[in-house]
């Protein structure tokens, strides 16, 4: 990344600002690829050498917002595979053996790992931390269990708990 001096008239602003595209994420001041107003001191000091922020050319706009661009379309393809996935999920069951007395209380519980681990066997990729359990399931039965797989994204799969055959 080359340094350019700040230049008096042609990056620095009213009473000697400096108008700055951020690289990283500066905490007071705002998030990676914003364009910031700073002081030429702060810029030149500070902000410049470190790394943290280049001269807010018409050129770095245009490339910032045509990143911007690109990660909107990622995000919205990403979006989209996510809902293909919960549609697949809300189809499914899992049926999951456990020990059980009589009268179909379990011995031990069943929890989201195992409950992932029995998605992941099935190729659905859902990690531990993406199944909602509002506690562990303890009894023979069938379950609707949620899987957040996304901010936007949440949908539910059944969970069949069975005795184990005794053979």
């Amino acid at each position: 990344m080359s340094r350019r001096r700040l230049h008096p008239s042609r990056s620095t602003g009213p009473k000697g600002s400096a108008e700055l595209l951020l690289a990283e994420d500066v905490g007071s001041l705002g998030k990676q690829g914003d364009i910031v107003r700073v002081k030429a001191g702060y810029a030149r000091n500070y902000l410049i050498p470190q790394g943290l922020a280049t001269v807010a050319t018409d050129e770095n706009k245009r490339m910032v917002e045509r990143h911007r661009e690109r990660q909107a379309q990622l995000q919205k393809e990403r979006v989209k595979s996510i809902r293909s996935l919960a549609d697949q999920l809300r189809e499914y069951s899992v049926t999951l053996e456990a020990n059980a007395n009589a009268d179909g209380h379990l011995y031990g519980s069943i929890t989201a790992p195992e409950i992932s681990k029995s998605l992941k066997a099935a190729n659905y990729d859902v990690a531990p931390d993406q199944v909602r359990l509002e506690g562990p399931l303890k009894e023979i039965g069938m379950y609707t269990v949620k899987i957040h797989l996304h901010a936007d994204v949440e949908t539910e799969v059944k969970v069949w708990v069975v005795p184990k055959s005794s053979e």
